[in-house]
């Protein structure tokens, strides 16, 4: 019984714990948000500019982070380089897209931006872990 209040059946690894925050991480916002925007890139890019006023570049930024950028930081790739990529795109959806509102239950929330933005902090302050690319590398991006 004791075991199991203390959780000792779970393995204690921080580095076990990076690699399934980046997988995690990397493979839902590549899922949810990078893949369809890839998909739909010219459709993706009018929408940006016309209904919230984003220039070309600036919305290209936004679909390589949420594609690109995530697959990186699965692999554990220039894991500090785009988790900052990421977390700038994030406050930028958090902040100016969804105008910093965090409220349960409406659709314009940007919550989802939100959690997002804290994860690419956490990586970004963390890197990758020694179950990387970047650690294969000897790359600071690793610890």
């Amino acid at each position: 019984m004791n075991k199991l209040i203390k959780l000792d059946f779970v393995p204690f690894s921080t580095d076990l714990g990076l690699l399934a925050l980046r997988a995690w991480f990397g493979l839902s916002l590549f899922g949810i948000h990078g893949l369809a925007k890839l998909k739909a890139f010219g459709p993706t890019i009018t929408y940006f500019q016309e209904k919230m006023g984003f220039p070309a570049p600036l919305s290209s930024a936004a679909i390589l982070a949420e594609s690109v950028f995530a697959l990186l930081l699965v692999l554990g790739v220039g894991t500090r380089w785009a988790a900052l990529f990421i977390a700038v795109t994030m406050s930028v959806a958090f902040f100016k897209v969804h105008g910093a509102v965090l409220e349960q239950g409406n659709p314009g929330s940007g919550e989802l931006a939100f959690l997002y933005l804290g994860g690419a902090i956490a990586l970004l302050i963390a890197g990758a872990g020694r179950y990387s690319v970047d650690a294969k590398l000897g790359s600071s991006s690793a610890s």
